[in-house]
């Protein structure tokens, strides 16, 4: 509820409301406030409803609610009664919730409000509607608001098109512009064409240029489509070719009686897709569709409407498992003896199934192979290559082709080894060099000590000599001898396997039954674990409702606690503020801090401050017409000395002529103005 209240308090103190609440001073709001500032959101959402709800009947104000809800499509928390119960009376609750609503979906209310104008019917009683005028009023009303549904439509593709006004009013004045530029152009040729002779000779035969030009292009596009027809007519002849010489290849071996077994599974399989499988998918796809234009044809829907659909969804699935389980409750009679014959016919018509989905998978295959495989025909003519490998020949080239593959993947192995192992063996080598370098270098300095220099390598040399001497003796004894042991140690191997596997395939006969009565049985537990699954997924989901009930329930119980405890801590500080107030009222000297006192002496100061103002207010009134009086005095004086002052500038201009100056003060003396 805290969240529900400072979220309205965020959104009403944004444009275009602005209204500049807080927490405590927004929920202190009276009944009637409240409906007000509901009634400014709606008046938002449609200018129809601005008004002030204290000039209207409270019957009128909830009916007129009732009605903006109603066209908005709110579906309230609570029920209907206590729903309007609470709206009528200002509820906290009730209106908390249907500003949080309204604001969450501000655009999509004020679209939905547009459309309620010219969407929602007015009613009409029956017995009227009956008058042939009323009848044909009401036909023209209903054509009226489907056609405005359809230019509503149409504008809303318009505008997520991107195409903008601006743009095609430019395209237009564009094309205006090239009409004018075209015109003229047509009337400089004509002008330039009315003094030529044999002119209407001229222009039938640049118009039957022109047609026979066109008429080339005709016949153009017909020849390429006719080269068209004709390559698909020569693919299709070979394909049917390669046909028929593979169906004779095939019935080299083969007998009339084999000929009809395989015509009649080809024949059972295709009654089969025709009378089983095709009807459901065809129904299924019909459904769809049917689904599909029932939303087609639905008004367009909020984020609201979509949680709607899905919580159904989510009850319908629960109501569809409790109806499996119930339905396995009762399968599971144990005096039912059908029950396994429904479990295997189940089985057998899920495999009979899968394998027509198979057959058709491979049958949409093959044909996608073999359109590939004509256009590789096609750009291997193109490509004027030889002859291509065909049937034996081709399953001979793959075996040694996957062979020589097997081998090269053998000998790549190998060879990484090697490498793996000569770099192994480098470095070793280079190790134990820098060691055996180390070792003959305090060898020799040992030698050469003891006045022995060389003796290390002359004693090297006489044992590599001896080395090689009994190596070649033993190689020279030892080849035959390792040849015919060879020789008895593979004739007792083979010997020692024989008899080690003819235990182990006289075990593995009776093995192979064991495995089929096992596959049997692992074939009926799966199914008893289906049916087990299936329960306790129904069982899973019965238990996430009640959780989100009781969490839902949780959380309307926390948000109620909060609300309590934001009014027990707004009353316990304004009993803290009576409190004060009574002891400073007590008391005489905390009396003069105290709110009255304060209060007191800002209301005597404002006294004081009026009486001043009403004192000065008198005097104004009674100098007012003798103040009036003397302005206008001060105006005339102002205007008198403009005019002097004018005088004397022209007098100063005019001085040159003394004649005439002279004259024009002799005439002026009489009239003059003497402060």
């Amino acid at each position: 509820m805290s969240e529900r209240l400072k979220y309205i308090v965020q959104e009403l103190n944004k444009p275009p409301f602005t209204k500049n609440y807080n927490l405590i001073s927004f929920d202190a709001l009276e009944p009637m406030q409240r409906l007000q500032v509901l009634n400014d959101i709606f008046a938002e959402l449609d200018p129809k409803n601005k008004l002030d709800i204290r000039q209207e009947a409270a019957d009128q104000t909830a009916v007129r609610m009732f009605a903006v809800l109603r066209a908005l499509k709110y579906k309230p928390e609570e029920d209907v009664n206590t729903f309007r119960q609470g709206l009528v009376q200002g509820d906290k609750s009730v209106v908390y919730a249907i500003m949080q609503w309204c604001f969450q979906r501000m655009p999509e209310l004020k679209q939905r409000a547009y459309l309620a104008k010219f969407l929602v019917k007015t009613e009409v009683p029956p017995e009227v509607q009956q008058d042939d005028e009323v009848h044909m009023v009401t036909g023209q009303y209903s054509e009226l608001m489907e056609t405005f549904k359809e230019v509503h439509k149409d504008h809303e593709a318009l505008a997520s098109s991107g195409f903008s006004t601006a743009d095609i009013k430019k395209d237009i004045e564009n094309m205006d512009e090239e009409k004018e530029q075209i015109t003229k152009r047509v009337e400089r040729v004509k002008k330039k064409v009315e003094n030529t002779p044999n002119k209407d000779a001229m222009l039938g035969v640049a118009r039957n240029l022109r047609t026979e030009k066109e008429r080339e292009v005709e016949l153009t596009s017909q020849r390429q489509e006719q080269t068209n027809a004709l390559m698909l007519a020569e693919q299709r002849t070979q394909r049917i070719q390669q046909q028929l010489k593979d169906m004779r290849h095939a019935g080299i071996k083969t007998t009339p009686e084999d000929l009809m077994q395989q015509l009649e599974e080809e024949t059972k399989t295709n009654q089969y897709l025709v009378e089983q499988k095709y009807p459901k998918e065809i129904a299924s796809l019909q459904a769809i569709c049917t689904d599909l234009q029932k939303v087609a044809s639905v008004p367009a829907m909020g984020q609201s409407d979509l949680d709607e659909l899905n919580k159904m969804i989510k009850d319908l699935n629960a109501q569809i498992n409790q109806l499996i389980e119930k339905k396995m409750l009762e399968t599971n009679d144990p005096e039912d003896k059908t029950a396994l014959f429904r479990q295997q016919a189940a089985m057998v018509s899920r495999k009979k199934e899968a394998a027509a989905n198979k057959l058709e998978e491979a049958r949409h295959e093959l044909s996608q192979l073999e359109t590939d495989l004509e256009e590789k025909k096609s750009s291997l003519k193109e490509l004027d290559v030889g002859d291509v490998l065909r049937g034996d020949d081709f399953k001979r080239y793959v075996a040694k082709l996957r062979v020589k593959n097997n081998e090269y993947k053998k000998k790549r192995t190998e060879l990484s080894e090697v490498r793996a192992e000569v770099g192994i063996l480098t470095r070793s080598e280079e190790i134990l060099r820098e060691r055996d370098g180390e070792i003959m270098t305090d060898l020799r300095r040992s030698e050469e000590k003891h006045g022995v220099a060389g003796f290390t390598d002359t004693q090297e040399e006489l044992e590599q000599v001896s080395a090689v001497k009994s190596q070649l003796d033993e190689e020279k004894g030892k080849t035959l001898e390792n040849i015919s042991g060879m020789v008895q140690e593979l004739h007792a191997k083979i010997a020692g396997k024989k008899t080690s596997l003819t235990p182990i395939i006289k075990q593995l006969r009776p093995m192979r039954q064991k495995c089929q009565e096992l596959t049997h049985e692992f074939d009926d537990k799966k199914a008893t674990y289906d049916a087990l699954a299936t329960k306790l997924e129904s069982s899973r989901s019965q238990l996430e409702q009640d959780v989100k009930s009781l969490w839902d329930e949780y959380n309307g119980l926390e948000s109620k606690f909060h609300l309590l405890s934001c009014q027990g801590e707004i009353l316990s500080v304004q009993e803290r503020k009576v409190e004060s107030e009574i002891q400073a009222a007590l008391d005489p000297q905390a009396k003069r801090n105290s709110f009255r006192e304060q209060y007191n002496r800002v209301i005597a100061e404002q006294e004081a401050v009026g009486k001043q103002l009403r004192e000065k207010q008198k005097s104004i009134r009674d100098n007012h017409d003798g103040n009036v009086k003397q302005v206008k005095m001060w105006t005339d004086f102002l205007h008198l000395m403009e005019g002097k002052q004018r005088i004397s500038e022209q007098h100063l201009e005019g001085k040159g002529d003394m004649s005439h100056v002279s004259s024009s003060a002799g005439n002026e003396s009489a009239d003059r103005f003497v402060l």
